[in-house]
């Protein structure tokens, strides 16, 4: 059984995308469609990323999802048929995309609100994130509610439940300090300050979930074709409503990545196949599960991968039908 998975923010990088537009005709549409949805070449700042402004989040995100839904097209078009998917964050658009759950175009339109909202929540210099390595996510949680006690008003929670003894935190900048000292004090290898425009998937982000509510609920919608798992809960949303909501709710609530991929695991996942720029959640995927096959596709390379891995799948059906 085979899940997609998406990546979210973070992924992106100059050139991502160039060369598949260049070599296949669904591709290129795709980045086309993306520029129309847009009004401007959201590929030209994917294929060069001009002055740096792909870091910028109202940018990151409409662009991540671009590539994201382009090398799907391409990995459908190969007769791959998943049976689940999911994404990390922002790629939870990406997987109701693919499940034709919105439109590439409202989706597009929508990340691009949802990534100016989230930058407009939180001053910039207020907020801040850390990555907490080598301690679990429950004294993670205790490093977090002691450190916002410290100081009335100040919040800091879990953000991103990525995979054992990977959790990122995120809240006010003092309070995220505080925490992974306590994290570190309470056993953590590392606590890694992270250089992002805001304190994502955390309380602080409320403004930005009460601004995006009533557009996506206003959005044309249709039940997804293949159930999405989504972040917030680790449940399938098999109905547009439920879906609608899960992604409204994930706005100012933790990723629960690690939860995700266990219950794609307990529904019998045996291949992820990880779509769009970059290879991070094969990493994390690995970290959960290092018996599952993870193929990444970004490029022609990671395409030829997924075809050798599906030859190899089918002959290893059809040996142990034969010994059956």
């Amino acid at each position: 059984m085979i899940a997609i998975v998406f990546p979210g923010q973070g992924a992106q990088k100059a050139g991502m995308g160039k060369s598949l537009a260049e070599r296949f005709p669904m591709c290129r549409q795709a980045f086309e469609e993306a520029d129309a949805a847009l009004g401007e070449s959201l590929s030209g700042l994917c294929f060069e990323d001009p002055e740096d402004r792909l870091l910028l989040t109202e940018n990151a995100q409409p662009a991540i999802l671009a590539m994201s839904v382009a090398v799907w097209r391409l990995v459908e078009a190969e007769g791959v048929q998943p049976a689940f998917a999911a994404g990390h964050s922002l790629g939870e658009y990406s997987a109701h995309v693919a499940a034709g759950t919105i439109s590439f175009a409202d989706a597009l339109r929508t990340v691009r609100r949802r990534g100016r909202y989230m930058q407009d929540a939180v001053p910039v210099g207020t907020g801040a994130m850390a990555a907490i390595l080598g301690l679990d996510a429950v004294a993670v949680g205790r490093a977090c509610e002691e450190a916002a006690a410290e100081v009335p008003g100040e919040v800091v929670t879990p953000a991103n439940l990525n995979a054992p003894g990977q959790v990122v935190i995120a809240g006010h900048a003092a309070a995220v300090t505080r925490a992974g000292d306590r994290a570190k004090a309470a056993g953590a290898k590392r606590a890694i300050p992270l250089a992002v425009s805001a304190p994502f998937h955390c309380p602080l982000m409320q403004p930005a979930e009460e601004r995006l509510a009533p557009e996506l609920r206003a959005l044309w919608t249709a039940d997804p074709r293949i159930p999405v798992v989504a972040n917030v809960d680790a449940e399938p949303k098999r109905d547009a409503a439920s879906a609608i909501e899960a992604l409204i709710r994930q706005v100012s609530s933790p990723v629960r990545w690690e939860d995700v991929v266990r219950r794609l695991l307990a529904e019998g996942v045996q291949t992820f196949v990880e779509l769009g720029p970059g290879s991070v959640l094969a990493g994390l995927i690995r970290k959960i599960d290092r018996h599952v096959t993870v193929v990444s596709v970004e490029d022609e390379e990671g395409l030829e991968r997924l075809k050798a891995e599906r030859r190899r799948q089918k002959a290893e059906g059809r040996r142990l039908k034969a010994e059956g």
